[in-house]
């Protein structure tokens, strides 16, 4: 089964002033590895929220921020450890990279070696062979954090959040702004793409996208896909359960996650970038059911082997 999108085009990326000084940076088709970002321009400074996967898109953003503000970035707080959100930092010369503790043991351990290994596995390929990596230098948090951190641009608060538990990978964060009622999820919500839980949990991503409902927000910048409101909540967790549901279903019936996936009707989740990712998904649900603590290491070359095999064998488009 394709995940649909080889020969598609994404568009060119665009800055959206959500609120005064308060700006989003949609990448479209916002599937495998081509996130979003934003940032917080003030007086004399600005706060950056993410990089991204290549060095080409951070150069661009970078690009972008300076046209919009000539306030430089002096801080750049990752939402989470994932590449995509975190491979471009090495660009932010000079600026305090911020995130929770468990994102820098992970990029550190991960390092450029890492990065080189996922290269090499042409696990994610472009209709041209891509995507173009360029030359990725890893540059983890140097302050962390084990529950939160407030930052301010001028007097505006932005509220750093770890939710308590494991959802997309162990170390999520969201930025709150609640003078604004603007949150920036990272990958907590997709919009438009289907959810990624295979370094995270089933059960406590849950948990922690049901407790999004309690920020009063107004506008939601989700880690891929279009701005968005608060009942995209709703309907990620819609596929969360659905996952779940599954999950208890098929375990207990034996049935191995791949073929699970094949035999499973995804309904209107089918119409989400990326299908595959339900396999995935599948993997660490049953890990869990097996008895593994949420964010238990996992066999992800399994997992993923699966779901290449479930995207008819091809490798997983990547436009980025």
């Amino acid at each position: 089964m394709s995940s649909g999108h080889a020969h598609r085009t994404p568009g060119p990326p665009r800055i959206e002033e959500v609120s005064d000084g308060v700006f989003a940076y949609i990448q479209p088709d916002g599937s495998w590895w081509i996130n979003n970002m934003g940032f917080v321009a003030g007086r004399k400074h600005t706060i950056s929220i993410d990089s991204s996967s290549t060095v080409a898109r951070t150069t661009a953003y970078r690009d972008a921020i300076a046209k919009t503000t000539s306030a430089p970035v002096t801080t750049l707080v990752n939402t989470h450890h994932h590449g995509d959100h975190t491979n471009g930092n090495f660009l932010f010369e000079g600026a305090t990279i911020v995130a929770h503790e468990q994102a820098r043991r992970l990029i550190v351990e991960d390092g450029k070696e890492g990065i080189q290994r996922l290269q090499r596995a042409g696990v994610f390929v472009g209709p041209d062979g891509g995507p173009d990596w360029g030359d990725i230098e890893p540059a983890p948090p140097f302050l962390t954090y084990t529950t939160g951190v407030d930052l301010y641009v001028d007097d505006l608060k932005l509220e750093v959040r770890h939710l308590g538990h494991p959802a997309h990978t162990t170390n999520d964060s969201i930025v709150w702004l609640p003078e604004r009622r603007v949150l920036f999820t990272g990958d907590l919500l997709f919009n438009g793409g289907t959810p990624f839980l295979l370094m995270g949990s089933v059960t406590g991503a849950i948990e922690v996208v049901d407790a999004l409902k309690r920020f009063p927000a107004d506008v939601i910048v989700p880690g891929h896909g279009d701005i968005c409101t608060p009942e995209t909540i709703d309907e990620v967790l819609e596929y969360l359960r659905f996952v779940r549901e599954l999950s208890v279903q098929g375990h207990s019936a034996g049935i191995p996650p791949l073929e699970l996936a094949r035999e499973a009707d995804l309904g209107k989740f089918a119409d989400l970038t990326d299908s595959e990712r339900i396999v995935g998904n599948l993997h660490r649900a049953y890990l869990e059911l097996d008895g593994a603590q949420r964010g238990a290491p996992i066999d992800a070359i399994k997992a993923i082997g699966d779901m290449v095999a479930f995207n008819d064998g091809n490798p997983l488009t990547c436009l980025a």
